[in-house]
Parts: structure tokens; C-alpha cells; sequence
């Protein structure tokens, strides 16, 4: 009744049929209403080139079929036939179909508009950095190189020069998320550079798994370097908590989440589940592949990162922060970082929760590319911004929130996960359990890419400002 269809993948190639048919009470003979069916057969249609399937397709059978009218349990034997037919189109094309559906002319319109979108928030608020640095950093350096004995005059961000490249709180912690904000980074650049070879492409979902899982695993060592290169500019002992909170932060959550859902798959009875062979064998490599360049690229960042070169010298003592208003607080700030950024690509985003759960199709590895250049382009962006508007009242401690306002884009990307939820027809405990499961690691996945990404755009900025200051 509510023309439900099964999805299944045949050499990573999916198919469709629906399950059943209903038959309208002006079609049936007796007059009583609306029947439905199940479909018992089902024909497979496979096309081949030489030993390789270009195309498959399925088909409900409509004269094999059973009347489940009447709300009672049935023992149903399902079978299936396979028509095999020569084909001349070459296995490069197989994904020629699937990519002329996404290139529909409604599809296209929307990707052009999503691309227009980011195109033109990129513009806005660059055009609005543009404003604020040229007339107001600028006339500041020029009016207190002119009098800086004036002490009416050192007002502002140049007045805390001395406290705002002090090390911030819980620094092991700290050196974890942007180390391992930036070995996920490093990961997603390394998945476009394979889609754009063209060894990644829609529905391989073998070669995507275990690209993203071989990857992940090299990549550790630039999660180890990171952290500890970062934290050993501060402080030369306890590097060492730095890189394994830097290898505990994202996979024990990820793997936690994996084993209840894979629990659930197992009491289920669904093929969701991965198999226990599977599962020693990714933690087998991870254990002696992963952790291991994880160790030695923390040493390695240790033993050859020198101290952090401020552009002026931190006094011992704290300055004291004045009273902010709610507009200049981290919960206001988050907001405006990670509003501006997914409004620009909730587009693309919409088609990625599609095309990841089941009813859509998206072949344009260029386009989701651009959606991603353009979420790094908005954050960075206004990661410096919000930065200098935080020093402009006087306020230095802006190490963790520039983390927190990269990483609030995470935050609108699960809230609209639960509106895309809300609007779907998916239901059970077992859908729900993997939907949000899947899509909290997702978008703490961001989080952390963002953060990383927002905090060393922010860095890069405060360093450059206070060197000019210090030049003046």
C-alpha cells in the first residue's frame, strides 16, 4: 500500500523492484475493495560484456504472486530467474546510467543552485572580512604606532598582547582534537583525490570501506605527529597523553557505536552485521599498523618541534576578561560560525543523507567537492573573523573557542540528520539505532575536521596581526 521497494546490489551495480502490487477495488471482479499482492518471483535481467555484468535489473513477477489481503500469516516460497544477455557496452560505462539520472534536468538545477549558494555566501562574507580588516586593523596599527605612549590608545586586541598566546587549559586534550581533526581531514582530501582517479565511484561499497579504513589506518601518523609537534611547543613532559587521547578520540566512540549496532544486527538477524572474522581481522591491523605509527610519529613530532615563537611575550599572570556581552559568548558565536557554513551547502548535504540512505543517487564526486571546498572557505573565514571581533573586546582565551565555532557546523549537520529522519518513512528500532548512530559519528567526525581546520586559520591570523603589531 504504501509502494514499498527492495534495494539490493549486485558487483557493487543496485537494483530495484518493488515488493508487491495493490489492485484497485474499479479493477477487481467482485467488487470488495482494494487486494494486495506479493510478488513470490522475481526475474533478474543481466547484461554482460566478456566475464563482467554491466547492468542489472529486477522485476516483479505479476502471475506468481499471493494474496496477503487478509491479515493472517502466510509461509511464502520466493524464487527468482536470471536472464544473461551480451551486451557491447564497455565496463568503463557501466556507471553511464546511474550518472545520467543524477544529471537530470531537476537534479542539475539543484546542484547549480547549491554551487551559486556557496559561491555567493563566499563572496558576502569575504567581502565583509574585506571591510573589517582594511578599515579597522589597519587604521588600529596606524593610530597606536603613532602614539603608543598613549595609554587611552592601547585599548583593544593590541592591549592583550601579552596574554593571548598563552597555552590554553587541558592542553592534552586540546592537541588531540586538532591532531585528530586533521588526520580526518587529510582523510576525506585523500577519498577525492581516488574518486577523481576514478578508483572510487558510487555503490563500490567494498573498495569505499576498505579505502576509507586503509587510509584511516596510514593516516594515524598524522594524528601522532600533530598533537604531539603542537603540545611540545608549550610543554616538554607529558607529550605522551596528548597522542594517545589523539588515538582514543575518535575511534573508541566510532567503535562503541559500532559494536551495539552490530549487536543489534546480530538479534535482528540482518545482514547489516559484520562477521566476527571481519572484525578480529580490523582490529588486528589497526593494533599493529595504526597504533604503532601513531607512537612513532609522536616522537618523531616531539624530538624535532621547537618552541612556539610568539610574536610578543606572555606575562605570568592572567589578565582578567572583562564582562562580555551574550552576543560576544560562545553559545552566540557557535550559532553565527556554524549557521553561515551549512546554510551555504545544506544542499549537498540533503543529497549525501539521501544518496547514503537508499532513495538516491549522486555521481559527481566534483560537486560534493565543491560543497566541501566551499564549507573549508566559510569556515576559515569566519574563524578569523569571529577571532578578531573576540580579541577587539579584549578577550583572549580563544584557543578552544575557535575549536567550538568551527565544530558548531557538526551541530546544524545532526540537527537537520533528525529532520531528515523526521521526514522519512523509516520507523523500528534497528533503522532508528543505525540512522542516528551512523550520522552522530558522521558529523562528530566534522566537528573535529572543522575545529582543527577553525583553530589553525585563527592561529595563522594571530600570529600574522601581532607580528605587524610588533613591527609597528
Amino acid at each position: 500500500m504504501n509502494d514499498f521497494y527492495f534495494q539490493m546490489y549486485y558487483d557493487d551495480l543496485p537494483l530495484w523492484a518493488f515488493i508487491g502490487k495493490v489492485e484497485d477495488e474499479s479493477w477487481v471482479v467482485d467488487g470488495k475493495g482494494p487486494k494486495y499482492f506479493l510478488f513470490k518471483h522475481v526475474q533478474f535481467d543481466a547484461l554482460y560484456n566478456g566475464n563482467q555484468v554491466i547492468e542489472i535489473r529486477a522485476f516483479g513477477d505479476p502471475s506468481q504472486v499471493l494474496d496477503v489481503t487478509e491479515d493472517v500469516d502466510f509461509d511464502v516460497e520466493f524464487i527468482y530467474s536470471v536472464f544473461w544477455k551480451d551486451i557491447s557496452t564497455p565496463y568503463k560505462n557501466r556507471m553511464d546510467r546511474y550518472s545520467q539520472t543524477s544529471m537530470m534536468p531537476i537534479l542539475r538545477k539543484t546542484h547549480w543552485f547549491s554551487c551559486v549558494n556557496s559561491i555567493v555566501m563566499i563572496i558576502l562574507v569575504m567581502g565583509l572580512l574585506t571591510v573589517l580588516f582594511m578599515r579597522h586593523l589597519k587604521n588600529d596599527m596606524r593610530k597606536w604606532s603613532v602614539g603608543a605612549e598613549d595609554e587611552e590608545k592601547e585599548v583593544g586586541w593590541k592591549y592583550i598582547h601579552s596574554d593571548v598566546f598563552r597555552c590554553p587549559t587541558n592542553m592534552p586534550l586540546f592537541c588531540a582534537v586538532l591532531g585528530s581533526g586533521t588526520q580526518l581531514l587529510t582523510l576525506v582530501f585523500a577519498l577525492f583525490v581516488l574518486a577523481f582517479l576514478g578508483i572510487l565511484y558510487p555503490y563500490s561499497h567494498g573498495v569505499i570501506y576498505t579505502s576509507i579504513f586503509g587510509i584511516y589506518t596510514l593516516t594515524s601518523a598524522i594524528a601522532g605527529y600533530s598533537s604531539a609537534s603542537i603540545y611540545s611547543q608549550f610543554v616538554e613532559t607529558g607529550w605522551q597523553r596528548s597522542i594517545l587521547l589523539a588515538g582514543l578520540l575518535f575511534p573508541v566512540p566510532f567503535l562503541f557505536t559500532v559494536f551495539i549496532l552490530n549487536s543489534l544486527a546480530l538479534y535482528f538477524g540482518v545482514t547489516a552485521a559484520l562477521p566476527f572474522g571481519t572484525i578480529f581481522v580490523i582490529f588486528l591491523i589497526y593494533t599493529l599498523v595504526a597504533i604503532p605509527l601513531l607512537a612513532i610519529a609522536g616522537m618523531v613530532g616531539h624530538h624535532c618541534t621547537s618552541g612556539f615563537q610568539a610574536p610578543s611575550v606572555t606575562k605570568k599572570y592572567r589578565r582578567e576578561i572583562p564582562l562580555l556581552a551574550w552576543y560576544r559568548k560562545i553559545p552566540a558565536e557557535m550559532f553565527l560560525g556554524g549557521l553561515l557554513p551549512f546554510s551555504a551547502t545544506v544542499l549537498e548535504f540533503h543529497h549525501l543523507c539521501a544518496t547514503v540512505w537508499g532513495y538516491k543517487i549522486s555521481t559527481l564526486p566534483g560537486i560534493l567537492f565543491i560543497a566541501f571546498a566551499s564549507l573549508v572557505i566559510l569556515t576559515t573565514m569566519l574563524s578569523v573573523g569571529l577571532t578578531f571581533f573576540q580579541l577587539a573586546v579584549e578577550d583572549h582565551e580563544w584557543w578552544w573557542r575557535s575549536v567550538l565555532r568551527g565544530g558548531s557546523t557538526a551541530l546544524f549537520m545532526f540537527a537537520y540528520c533528525i529532520y531528515f529522519y523526521l521526514k522519512s518513512n523509516m520507523s523500528g528500532v534497528l533503522q532508528t539505532f543505525f540512522f542516528f548512530g551512523y550520522s552522530a559519528c558522521m558529523c562528530y567526525a566534522f566537528f573535529l575536521m572543522l575545529g582543527a581546520l577553525s583553530f589553525r586559520a585563527s592561529l595563522i591570523f594571530v600570529r600574522h596581526i601581532y607580528h605587524g603589531d610588533k613591527s609597528e
